[in-house]
């Protein structure tokens, strides 16, 4: 699965780049239709907490699952998109 990985007004360093593509492989391994994946990450107001925002798309034949969290770090949305994701695929998976 090809996994792209955009960012707004900023340019995310390797490292987090990195772990992106660790979570997005797992889902890999779900769900072996899916085509790529899109992650988009970008900052609410920088001068508050919670402020780090990642939005996922996984495109998959028929339908395309979406999944936004917010949180203090791009890890940890990441962490909670991919978690939220496993249960869409789920669903998907049962229909």
């Amino acid at each position: 699965m090809n996994t792209i990985i955009n960012t707004a007004k900023f340019t995310a360093d390797e490292k987090l780049e990195q772990f992106i593509n660790e979570k997005v492989s797992k889902l890999d391994r779900m769900i072996d239709r899916a085509v790529k994946c899109e992650v988009f990450l970008k900052i609410d107001k920088p001068e508050s907490e919670n402020n780090k925002i990642a939005e996922m798309r996984l495109y998959v034949p028929g339908n395309d699952l979406f999944v936004t969290k917010q949180a203090d770090s791009f890890e940890q949305a990441v962490t909670e998109c991919i978690d939220a994701m496993k249960v869409q695929i789920e669903k998907y998976k049962g229909k």
